[in-house]
């Protein structure tokens, strides 16, 4: 494991989490589910989207994330 490959994959996953949350706040379905597709979220992650698309009363965006894989 050479760090840049980590730290990569680390920039990349903080960046695809903030993209999901600036979709779920906007209500972007579609986008939510690109963001999603190929990857899994941890528990926590996961947990953590949920309960900010259910701030937003997007009952539409829950299902779609609790569909999510879990890491």
């Amino acid at each position: 494991w050479s760090s840049d490959v980590c730290s990569s994959d680390l920039a990349s996953s903080i960046a695809n989490m903030e993209g999901l949350q600036s979709a779920i706040v906007a209500g972007e379905k579609a986008r939510v589910k690109e963001l999603l597709e190929g990857r899994s979220l941890d528990e926590l992650q996961k947990g953590y989207l949920i309960e900010l698309a259910e701030l937003n009363n997007d009952g539409d965006i829950v299902g779609i994330l609790k569909q999510a894989p879990t890491a």
